[in-house]
């Protein structure tokens, strides 16, 4: 079952972030995963507005924790973190029907 994790993210250096999403990308990618949504125009239909909105679909919730665990992710998660300021969440995917 497919797996997201959704980050809210707000960017403090935005040319110290640029390096992070520079790096990113590849590790989202050995893993399985990809990009749904990253940073485009995001609206508050109901309660505060957002920051720079992440989606990332990966094929398992396993597959998700095992990149944001992994050493390759670790070191751009240094990048991010000096950058900016953030939450993830891991949410599970509906069960496909047959």
């Amino acid at each position: 079952m497919a797996a997201y994790v959704i980050a809210e993210i707000e960017v403090h250096d935005p040319a110290a972030y640029r390096v992070y999403m520079d790096a990113a990308p590849a590790t989202i990618a050995r893993h399985g995963g990809r990009y749904l949504a990253r940073g485009g125009a995001a609206e508050a239909l109901e309660g505060a507005g957002p920051k720079r909105i992440v989606v990332l679909e990966f094929p398992t919730a396993e597959a998700a924790r095992r990149w944001f665990d992994s050493p390759e992710y670790r070191d751009a998660t240094a990048l991010r973190q000096k950058a900016s300021t953030g939450r993830f969440l891991l949410v599970d995917g509906l069960a496909s029907s047959a």
